[in-house]
């Protein structure tokens, strides 16, 4: 269940508004209704059980858990649609992907989650027997013997009433639960509906004055306006990239930082697949409601007097109508986000306690939508950081069993990017008004910044929907569908912020290693404070360049620079020992003016030995490997001159997921071999032939990328010649896609039957697996080496790629030292280290981050 930590925050922020007869005052006794020390599934018959007892059927229950797609577009009936949509006011759903069975005694049933990602098939004999199990031929029957066999969709169930001796089939099942109310009607009669809520996006006049002041506020760049902004205004589309990530962590910046720069995307990888957001769109919703859906124990009409948001993303106009809702069960309280400027750590923490303190006194006094706000704010107030705001509160009320009783909307002008906006709500916001993008947007559309033709409305358009798209492929990386189970699931991890910080404000989440707290998150605020109070002498100077994207001589530090890069190439091409150890030390330096956490490393003082005792560097470029470039990302001339030096130096190349022309399997009359040793499997299964795998040396199954973690791959149409679609198989011109997951690969042991097969077509190849670093890596690499591979590699976040979202590559994965460290730990525990090697790869430039990483635990090395 990969939205457990949202399922669990949820359930017990209800405890206190649970009533049924059936319990009376006793119903207390059940608190907590989950124990959190139990497993995904432990949690999940907790919530079962609750509902059962509480006089629901075991059906209807399993229904409210898990339900199935129900969006606009799903092909559904008018009473399951209203089915759903009352209950989805309840409770959100327990996102799999999972195949699930359950019985009460009486019944017993299986069902699979919306994706239908887990196998579940069933047989039934003539003479009553029925066997449900991932697999057909668990046990045998002879085929005269089968009545019936089949597989559950996605979103259906099979129910056995040992009663009544008989099976119910999905569409009894749901047609049963669906009339036992008249939902469909309840939800027409109570639904809140708002004169031109989520209509066309109104015009916004710019005041460029009040606009330059909180750009500064919020710390906004060039770099935001021009390389964020204007992409996602202009064509609704998130900004892509490819060179990687080469800055500092946020903790070791010279620059201040936003709180959100802090943390890092998770994503599933090998035991739970990621999907697809684009081709799996209609199984997935941004759909939410806003209002106190009352007590799940009851069945009341008054459980839909909801009102129900299309996405998350509010415009100024669509705030103000729910600002001044003058309905019951609808008022909202508006409580601004500052503390003094120049205020200390102490201020801060006071400014968040009584933030806290009014949402609580606002719900005691009925109030149901709660508008946290930086815009306006008194003077000689700082605002406080977004993320840090909506996490104390959401976290505050969810322990006082108090936050499913309100909305809880941001109004912000710190966010603007689509990380800002999924932190947002993953740290418990129902909503987001990122008002000064909206402003920014308006300004530069009527300065002429954008294209010509674009109007504001359509420019503010076009960002929605690029916000909306971002979140989407964000929720997916971690096969997360729906918007109401992303929130507060907090699937990220901190690097960078100390223990106290997160225990007191991000509870739950992950924080290898220590770093900043409230006094420093006060100080970078008190800073963009001044910045914004301060006069500029040159206005075309006001917004500081940034630098995260692209390196500028007053941004963010980049460990590639203009120098770095032409000693480097002027060292290879002359082969001059000398310039390389200049661009070495350039490297280096940077690396130890904190940049990357191997940085902080220092080397323990030993005696010198002499170098004839060491391995001669013939022998250490043998566990040197390139990183993986498809034929198609490069050219056949730059793939194939890889391929000959790596085999020269008897080191490996590595074919990446394109595919190789069998012509290359040959030597050429010198006796160059321009195969590539390492041939790559991944999603899309371009160009893997028996014959590209029995000429391998290893044989590499891709489970994520560094630079796009959880995300497929795609080669447009435009790019597929002849030459490339005859090496992988294809048509010319027609868009190549490779899925985030290997739709073979959900579990530990469908790789392990992957690896099987390859060690079938190739015993002499080496099987490896590749992944990216994360918390909890350690424990996939353990189980990759239970599924015999050979060699396991733990890719860094900051590696390059073809084309990866901006958000992506700055903000999906961790660094390859953390993901190491853990692996190599994770392993030596479980005594499996002896059995696997391990790889590591991502900004490895210089012999210093070899050797660290070898002292990490790495056998190999990629660059």
């Amino acid at each position: 269940i990969n939205t457990l930590r949202g399922n669990l925050n949820l359930i017990r922020s209800r405890e206190p508004s649970l009533k049924s007869d059936l319990f009376g005052h006793d119903i207390k006794k059940l608190f907590p209704v989950i124990d959190e020390t139990g497993s995904d599934s432990s949690c999940l018959d907790n919530a079962l059980e609750l509902l059962v007892n509480g006089g629901r059927s075991l059906s209807h229950s399993m229904l409210m858990l898990v339900p199935e797609a129900w969006g606009d577009k799903y092909p559904i009936g008018p009473d399951e649609r209203g089915f759903f949509e009352y209950h989805a006011g309840l409770m959100e759903p327990w996102d799999g992907p999972a195949a699930i069975a359950f019985s009460d005694g009486i019944h017993v049933g299986a069902m699979l989650d919306r994706n239908g990602l887990r196998p579940a098939r069933y047989t039934i004999t003539k003479s009553g027997f029925m066997v449900f199990a991932s697999e057909v031929g668990v046990l045998d029957f002879p085929p005269d013997e089968v009545a019936e066999k089949g597989a559950l969709r996605p979103g259906r169930m099979i129910l056995v009433d040992l009663n009544k001796k008989r099976v119910l089939r999905n569409g009894e099942i749901k047609t049963l639960c669906a009339r036992q109310q008249p939902y469909r009607r309840w939800v027409e009669e109570n639904k809140i509906t708002l004169r031109g809520f989520y209509g066309d996006v109104a015009s916004i006049e710019p005041d460029y004055d009040r606009i330059l002041f909180n750009q500064r506020l919020f710390g906004y760049s060039r770099e935001d306006l021009k390389t964020l902004l204007a992409p996602m205004a202009s064509n609704g589309q998130e900004p892509v990239g490819s060179m990687g990530a080469d800055i500092p962590l946020a903790v070791f910046s010279e620059n201040t930082q936003l709180l959100y720069s802090y943390f890092k995307q998770l994503f599933a990888q090998v035991t739970n697949p990621a999907i697809d957001p684009v081709r799996e769109e209609l199984v997935m919703s941004l759909m939410t409601f806003m209002g106190n859906p009352g007590n799940i124990l009851s069945e009341i009409p008054q459980n839909s007097r909801l009102l129900k948001l299309r996405h998350p993303i509010l415009s100024n106009e669509d705030l103000q109508r729910i600002r001044h809702l003058n309905l019951e069960g609808f008022q909202s309280v508006t409580l601004p986000m500052g503390f003094p400027a120049g205020g200390s750590e102490k201020q801060l923490e006071i400014a968040l306690k009584q933030l806290c303190d009014k949402s609580e006194k606002a719900l005691a006094k009925r109030i149901s939508i709660i508008i946290l706000s930086d815009r306006d704010l008194p003077e000689k107030f700082a605002p406080i950081p977004a993320l840090l705001g909506v996490s104390a509160v959401n976290q505050f009320l969810s322990d006082r069993g108090m936050r499913t009783s309100a909305g809880l909307i941001l109004e912000t002008g710190e966010a603007r990017e689509v990380m800002h906006i999924a932190l947002l709500l993953g740290y418990g916001a129902t909503a987001v008004n990122p008002y000064l993008s909206f402003e920014t947007i308006a300004a530069m559309v009527l300065k002429g910044q954008l294209s010509e033709k674009i109007i504001v409305g359509v420019a503010l358009e076009n960002y929605i929907k690029a916000l909306c798209k971002g979140l989407l492929k964000i929720m997916s990386k971690m096969g997360i569908s729906t918007l109401r189970s992303y929130r507060s699931a907090q699937v990220f991890q901190a690097i960078g912020l100390n223990s106290d910080l997160v225990k007191r404000y991000f509870k739950g989440t992950p924080s290898p290693i220590e770093g900043i707290g409230l006094n420093e998150i006060a100080g970078e605020a008190n800073a963009r404070y001044q910045a914004a109070n301060s006069s500029a002498s040159d206005a075309s100077e006001i917004l500081p360049s940034g630098g995260y994207y692209s390196l500028r001589q007053d941004g963010e530090r980049h460990l590639w620079t203009p120098d770095s890069i032409t000693k480097l190439q002027q060292a290879t091409r002359r082969n001059d020992y000398t310039l390389y150890l200049e661009y070495a030390g350039l490297i280096n330096n940077q690396a130890e003016r904190l940049s990357t956490l191997r940085g902080m490393f220092r080397f323990t003082k030993t005696k010198h030995i002499p170098i004839d005792e060491v391995e001669p560097a013939s022998e250490i470029i043998k566990r040197f490997v390139t990183g993986a470039m498809s034929f198609g990302s490069i050219s056949r001339e730059a793939h194939e001159t890889i391929a000959i030096a790596m085999n020269r130096l008897k080191s490996m190349s590595n074919s990446g997921e394109g595919g190789e022309d069998p012509a290359r399997y040959k030597p050429l009359p010198n006796g160059d071999n321009r195969s590539s040793a390492v041939k790559q499997v991944a999603s899309g299964r371009f160009g893997v032939t028996t014959e590209f795998l029995v000429n391998a040396r290893e044989i590499q199954i891709k489970v994520a990328q560094g630079a796009k973690p959880g995300e497929g791959g795609q080669l447009p149409g435009h790019k597929v010649n002849e030459e490339i679609a005859r090496v992988r198989h294809s048509t010319p011109g027609v868009t190549l896609i490779s899925p985030p997951p290997h739709h073979d690969i959900y579990s530990i042991e469908d790789l392990a039957q992957l690896i099987f097969d390859l060690k079938n077509v190739n015993p002499d190849a080496r099987i490896s697996v590749k992944l990216v670093s994360e918390v909890g890596v350690g424990t996939i690499a353990a189980g990759v080496s239970k599924a015999h591979a050979d060699m396991v590699l733990i890719s860094g976040y900051d590696g390059g790629t073809g084309a990866s979202p901006l958000s992506s590559i700055r903000h999906a994965g961790a660094p390859w030292e953390l993901g190491l460290s853990e692996t190599q730990q994770t392993l030596v525990l479980n005594k499996l280290r002896s059995r696997i090697r391990v790889q590591v790869d991502g900004q490895m430039k210089t012999g210093r981050d070899v050797i660290i990483a070898a002292l990490l635990g790495a056998e190999e090395y990629g660059f």
